[in-house]
């Protein structure tokens, strides 16, 4: 019978010190401030599109807490595919603002709000929120140039709304045009373990009222909670100092 470390053949060896010794290496930087700050506390992202418009927007960087809702193979950088289930799982509350990661492709990370959690009956009526079977308190606020954000003529104003849920969180979201492609829909059910999310740009975000792209997202695809921006450039590259602080 051959004994294992006759199996083992020089270069096989040479291998695995040379790993060994990386590793001892990669050690200072595993353990550095920087490397544990963005594996366990905060991720950094920026914005690519104006689909969260007015909360976040082009241009803007934001933190998102990792602790936030517990950790996953999406919330730790080059996990393997096979983990599966979250350490420390939390489910997030209506109103956060989460990134995460859709069924269909998990190779991008998507931000919208939380507007509904398991066994909640979501549905657009007329652009307005209803959330089990009952309006969701909203004030008009003083319309604003749209600009590209509606993907129509920039001189074209669009409507803002302060929407309150019934858990008291508060945010303003932006209506481009009456009777949107998705200001009507049919009663969304939320499925245990998931989540419904929809962008705070109504009428220019693809979210879960879209089934065929985003749909129902399962809680093991959350990756953080976005807390703050912390850095923000308008469209010349200029500081956007105004727009730093805490995201609601």
């Amino acid at each position: 019978m051959t004994t294992l470390h006759e199996t083992i053949h020089p270069q096989a060896k040479v291998r695995e010190w040379k790993a060994i010794v990386i590793l001892i290496l990669l050690i200072p930087v595993l353990w550095s401030p920087p490397f544990l700050f963005r594996i366990f506390l905060f991720q950094p992202f920026n914005i690519p599109s104006g689909s969260m418009t007015p909360t976040l927007v082009v241009g803007d960087y934001v933190f998102a807490a990792k602790y936030a809702y517990g950790y996953d193979r999406y919330s730790f950088p080059f996990a393997p595919s096979w983990i599966s289930g979250r350490f420390r799982a939390a489910e997030p509350e209506h109103g956060d603002v989460v990134v995460f990661r859709t069924p269909k492709d998990t190779s991008v990370d998507y931000v919208k709000r939380v507007v509904g959690l398991p066994g909640d009956r979501i549905q657009m009526r007329q652009g307005q929120l209803i959330l089990n079977d009952r309006p969701v308190t909203r004030v008009a606020l003083k319309a604003v140039v749209a600009g590209s954000t509606c993907g129509v003529d920039d001189g074209a104003k669009a409507k803002r709304w302060r929407e309150t849920l019934p858990n008291g969180a508060f945010y303003v979201t932006q209506d481009c045009v009456d009777n949107g492609y998705y200001d009507n829909t049919d009663v969304y059910t939320v499925p245990p373990g998931h989540f419904f999310v929809l962008g705070d740009n109504r009428d220019n975000s693809s979210d879960s009222r879209v089934m065929s792209s985003i749909g129902f997202v399962p809680m093991d695809n959350l990756v953080g909670k976005v807390t703050r921006i912390f850095w923000s450039l308008d469209q010349e590259g200029e500081p956007h100092m105004e727009r730093l602080g805490k995201v609601w």
